[in-house]
């Protein structure tokens, strides 16, 4: 496959909503989500910097996800949402 040609092709799970039970559990993954990438990065030699700097290894996001913006932890929380609503659409059960 060509890679200019390539078009992202996600399952729509716009017809499902999370119920409101769920939003604790999307909320503890997005915040997962950031402790993974943040390992990897620092795993990586990445280090907090006020702005990123790809050639220094800086990310201004390489702190806890409680300190990030609302805007960072909004990208979080999408994946974790989308995930949840995911595992919903292929019609698997949360429970607890």
């Amino acid at each position: 496959m060509n890679k200019n040609s390539y078009i992202p092709q996600p399952i729509d799970t716009m017809d499902i909503e999370l119920p409101e039970e769920l939003i604790p559990l999307a909320e503890a993954i997005a915040k997962n989500v950031h402790e993974v990438w943040s390992k990897g990065r620092m795993s990586d030699g990445w280090k907090y910097g006020e702005e990123r700097n790809d050639a220094k290894k800086l990310h201004p996001c390489l702190v806890p996800y409680e300190e990030l913006t609302e805007t960072e932890k909004e990208y979080d929380r999408n994946t974790s949402q989308e995930t949840l609503k995911l595992i919903m659409k292929l019609g698997f059960r949360i429970v607890r």
